[in-house]
């Protein structure tokens, strides 16, 4: 009797109940399978039936239990938990070890076979379909058997697939990656060699070359840096290893790489970029103090145009970090020069800002990613009616040339979703066991990633080197720089500018755009908090300062403006608003996960934030040995402070209070603490109170 599935009706799968069985527990699921039993004689005369299958799915586990796991019982290979283990197990694995397991399981087969003849075949099955994981691992994710100088890993593969799999390719292919890996690293450290010229030599090069006339900002066309951004932007999401975004990985949690390791390049390099685009755009409205106000708000207006470029490319990257640029404060407070912007500028501007909003979970800018993602063109939208014709003009010139667009998303959200997963879900079960569920989660992120690193694949600019050489030039500020320059072109004392028929737009600017954590309408004549101390916050959650890239000395200021990173422009995954209808499991009537960071001295250059789960019952020296215990140091709790970052400076929690209901949740956005030693935040006040002197009297 032959059996076909039926066509018109669906699989129905319900879960049933939890197995346990040693070192692992499984979830059963009961699958309703349907099917036509076709006669040989006569198949139009087949009946519809159906069956219940019984499915297992691993849930948590020992080490060996789920690799065991990766080869079914019967010797096939379950492909979705073979993606998922792959794409997750550096959290709780490396690579040597999963390779022994894969091993040894392999002997045991081997000898079973001998020992069981009856089960030989489907041993032999189980061989070949472990055969094909450690293919497709070594295809997949080749750098993690990329372990400079030794590969050991290759070398263990090369000897095991010798003595046990001759007639195989593995331990050809083995051989073949060292080879090839060694080459690479010859050659990525000849590339490391600077050759000297002398003087002459330069000289006649400098001749020889074509002289270009160095760029004007409001010289270069919009469209034609959007994609320059968008090129770089491209480049460098493709390039992203998407477990690299782990947060496990993401936080450095693990610690035997030391401080200064190289962790997360890949990442790195991303919100680096991410950075010099934000520090760019406040460095040219900035830079000249005798600028007029109009022609300042001429470079205003063109970054907001070049924004809403990047949003019909769907650069979601670079669109967030030039709406951050113009959020920061030393911009923001430029009260007459947003004045002098045309309506139809400041409307553009609230919309592409309120992509961003952090309402309900950030629920706006996701939507649209995930609807714009593989979308041939954006699904431009405005309550203006003058962009309301640019935006259809736009979408039929796109159609008429068959235009497609790819897409780069903001990975900020991504690295959030994923360390709010790292901290909120427990790496193991109560009884000890791996928590496999906690992986599965992981990996939806990380799925999301690579469909959107497929959509980047469709652009085809090419890099213009003119551009990037005016780009490189831009000399950057520190935030106090900045703060200092927004100052005399506008200073703190003077009355209200004189604002004409232009100044109800920028009225309605402030209402309705949310202007960041470092950003504040009343705080127009104080100089902006400093929470990030005077180095750079290149803040990335969990990454020492150390072993972020490195940039120029002019791409590496302290400013405060909501630089990449997911734990200082991103919102996090839940709000402290109590009456939000979005359920989260990193939030509940009695805990919530906040961000932390840990100040070791009043020149730190430990930008590093970190999460933990604060409760309802966590008082003040519950929070502080907490953070402590995350970063790994040791002191009693009473040396130290704890303070909650607001947008217009700092809030010290008293000694014997409950965190959880003494910090401020006004604003809405994820709690952020620091701690500090009793002496540094002494001396702190000390320094703001003599430097709000010594500002006053530079006022007067």
């Amino acid at each position: 009797m032959a059996f076909s599935l039926s066509d018109g009706q669906d699989d129905v799968t319900r879960f049933w109940r939890e197995e346990k069985e040693k070192g692992a527990i499984y979830n059963v699921y009961l699958k309703k399978v349907t099917y036509h039993t076709l006669s040989d004689l006569d198949q139009s005369k087949g009946h519809l039936m159906w069956e219940t299958q019984k499915i297992r799915v691993v849930k948590a586990g020992t080490l060996e239990k789920l690799v065991e796991s990766l080869v079914t019982v019967k010797g096939e290979l379950d492909s979705t938990y073979v993606n998922v283990f792959l794409a997750t197990y550096r959290t709780f694995a490396t690579p040597l070890q999963v390779l022994e397991i894969l091993i040894k399981r392999y002997k045991w087969l081997e000898k079973d076979s001998t020992d069981h003849e009856e089960r030989k075949e489907n041993n032999e099955n189980q061989q070949k379909t472990f055969k094909s994981v450690i293919s497709v691992w070594m295809d997949t994710y080749p750098d993690d058997f990329r372990d400079y100088p030794d590969y050991k890993c290759l070398k263990v593969l090369e000897a095991f697939s010798h003595q046990f799999i001759p007639d195989s390719d593995l331990e050809l292919r083995a051989r073949h990656k060292i080879e090839k890996f060694e080459r690479e690293a010859v050659s990525n450290s000849d590339g490391d060699i600077k050759f000297q010229f002398s003087i002459v030599d330069e000289v006649d090069s400098m001749i020889d070359s074509e002289y270009q006339k160095p760029l004007e900002f409001l010289d270069i066309p919009n469209n034609r840096l959007a994609e320059q951004l968008t090129f770089k932007d491209a480049e460098l999401f493709k390039r992203v290893i998407p477990n690299h975004c782990l947060g496990a990985v993401w936080a450095r949690r693990d610690r035997k790489l030391g401080k200064g390791g190289n962790i997360a390049p890949s990442v790195l390099a991303t919100i680096d970029q991410f950075n010099r685009v934000s520090l760019r755009v406040i460095a040219t409205i900035l830079r000249t103090r005798e600028l007029k106000s109009s022609l300042r708000a001429k470079i205003l207006q063109k970054w907001i145009d070049i924004a809403q470029e990047l949003r019909q490319q769907k650069n979601f990257s670079s669109l967030k970090a030039i709406i951050s640029g113009l959020q920061s404060h030393s911009v923001y407070r430029l009260k007459r020069t947003w004045a002098s912007l045309p309506k139809e500028s400041i409307d553009l501007f609230q919309e592409l800002a309120d992509i961003f909003s952090n309402d309900n979970n950030q629920i706006l800018s996701r939507e649209l990613l995930m609807k714009e993602a593989t979308a041939k063109f954006p699904d431009l939208d405005s309550n203006n009616k003058i962009l309301q014709r640019r935006n259809l003009q736009k979408r039929r010139s796109w159609i008429e040339n068959g235009i497609v667009q790819g897409t780069v998303p903001y990975l900020g959200t991504f690295l959030t979703d994923l360390t709010m997963i790292d901290t909120a879900i427990p790496d193991r079960t109560e009884c000890g066991l791996i928590n496999f569920e906690k992986r599965r989660k992981e990996f939806e992120v990380l799925a999301q990633i690579k469909l959107l690193q497929s959509a980047a694949q469709i652009y085809h600019f090419q890099e213009d080197k003119h551009i990037w050489a005016w780009f490189d030039s831009v000399r950057v500020f520190d935030e106090n720089e900045c703060h200092d320059l927004s100052c005399i072109i506008e200073p703190i004392k003077e009355g209200p500018a004189r604002l004409k028929k232009k100044s109800a737009s920028y009225s309605s600017l402030l209402k309705v755009v949310n202007f960041g954590d470092n950003c504040c309408f009343d705080s127009l004549g104080t100089r902006p908090a400093r929470p990030e101390g005077s180095k750079l916050s290149l803040l990335s959650c969990g990454l020492d300062n150390s072993s972020v890239y490195n940039s120029s000395i002019t791409d590496s200021p302290s400013q405060g403006v909501s630089l990449m990173s997911h734990s200082s422009s991103t919102s996090s995954l839940l709000s402290c608003d109590s009456d939000t209808t979005i359920s989260s499991p990193f939030r509940s009537p009695d805990t919530c996960v906040v961000r932390v960071r840990f100040e070791s001295g009043p020149e730190s250059d430990t930008h590093v934030y970190k999460s933990i789960m604060l409760k309802n019952i966590d008082h003040t020296h519950t929070v502080i040995d907490k953070v402590l215990e995350k970063y790994s140091k040791k002191g009693p709790a009473g040396n130290y402070c704890l303070l909650q970052v607001l947008s217009d400076g700092e809030l010290l929690i008293p000694d014997k209070g409950n965190v959880f209901y003494a910090m401020n949740k006004s604003d809405g956005s994820e709690p952020v603490f620091v701690v500090r030693t009793r002496q540094d935040q002494e001396a702190r006040t000390q320094h703001r109170k003599r430097g709000r002197r010594k500002l006053k009297n530079w006022s007067l």
